[in-house]
């Protein structure tokens, strides 16, 4: 992946830099003259180094705005100094205005602050000017540390993956749950979209442990939770809750539709054995409980979830190998007020 660079500076300043800037096979390269753009520019796709070019307008402006972004503190900006009153002072004042003048545009969010001068036409060994040789060197320092934030987003990213997955079922795990279920709430109820979600359970589990050991409880239910993502839809997001039991969150989907997704998943795992070993098949059934969103749940999710609990305890308490949702279980809980 190609790096890219932007250029906060006129077609002319742009022509001043090294050659090696717009070589096309090695950067993407952006050239822009207004501060708003550059901004809105950044936001949408930001780069790994700024070039400004100090004389146009909005420039100290734009470091400025940049430093103050945390997250984009990877940006390497570096700022060139081609006003010609700062130029001629320069060659006026001596040494310590220069070093004050250097500390300023750091400290106004500059990463490197670059002194734009003729170029050495009597260094007999090298064609390139000083300001030219500055201008790569920083780029080099800026390449180098966007390479290294790179580096550093993917180990995250895989370390991120390793953390919220769940070792055995390979499925999302709790904490995965408690981050991505507000997340869906959120986005329902911004999109006005409903929203459910499935907790189910294995029945009679301990049997399984307590008569062929752990080891054939862990495989029965990397086969379980294999058999149910291959059904899955593409909206529907699996997580390992704890145990031997399980959550889907069904995106897009309203109460009745996703009592009929569990009536499918329960299907799928009644009506066909799990094949253990050469040696083992197990018949096993499993128990679900279904909630659809509504307007009075909290966003973290967890009155949504309890509702589904709630059914689940009660499909197990109403024989196992069954799907009951929560207008069902409101129904039954009527019945038996009246009776």
């Amino acid at each position: 992946m190609k790096m890219t660079i932007l250029v906060f500076g006129s077609s002319n300043f742009l022509g001043k830099l090294p050659d090696q800037i717009r070589d096309e096979t090695t950067f993407n390269l952006e050239v822009i003259t207004d501060f708003r753009q550059a901004v809105s520019q950044i936001q949408i796709a930001s780069p790994d180094v700024i070039i400004v070019q100090a004389s146009l307008k909005g420039s100290l402006e734009l470091c400025g705005w940049l430093k103050e972004q945390i997250q984009l503190s990877c940006i390497h900006c570096i700022l060139v100094e081609d006003r010609l009153q700062q130029l001629a002072n320069k060659s006026q004042q001596g040494w310590e205005w220069e070093f004050e003048m250097t500390a300023t545009a750091l400290h106004q969010g500059a990463d490197a602050y670059i002194w734009q001068l003729p170029a050495a036409t009597d260094d007999i060994f090298t064609d390139i000017s000083p300001t030219h040789s500055l201008i790569l060197g920083q780029l080099t320092v800026g390449l180098r540390k966007a390479q290294k934030y790179r580096d550093l987003m993917e180990k995250n990213d895989i370390l991120s993956a390793i953390a919220l997955a769940d070792s055995l079922t390979d499925w999302n795990n709790r904490r995965a749950l408690e981050w991505d279920l507000p997340r869906q709430i959120t986005k329902a109820r911004n999109q006005n979209i409903p929203l459910s979600l499935i907790i189910l359970d294995v029945d009679y589990f301990k049997r399984v442990n307590d008569q062929h050991g752990h080891l054939v409880g862990d495989r029965l239910l990397q086969l379980l939770c294999m058999r149910l993502r291959h059904n899955l839809r593409s909206q529907d997001t699996p997580f390992r809750y704890g145990g031997e039991e399980f959550v889907v969150v069904l995106a897009h989907t309203t109460g009745e539709e996703a009592l009929k997704v569990g009536d499918r998943l329960n299907r799928l795992v009644s009506e066909q054995p799990f094949s253990i070993n050469s040696k083992l098949i197990l018949n096993v059934t499993i128990s679900l409980g279904v909630a659809c969103l509504e307007a009075n749940d909290d966003e973290a999710g967890m009155s949504l979830l309890h509702r589904a609990d709630q059914c689940l305890l009660a499909a197990k308490a109403g024989g196992r190998n069954q799907v009951l949702g929560w207008n069902q279980l409101s129904q039954l809980s009527s019945l038996e007020a009246v009776s």
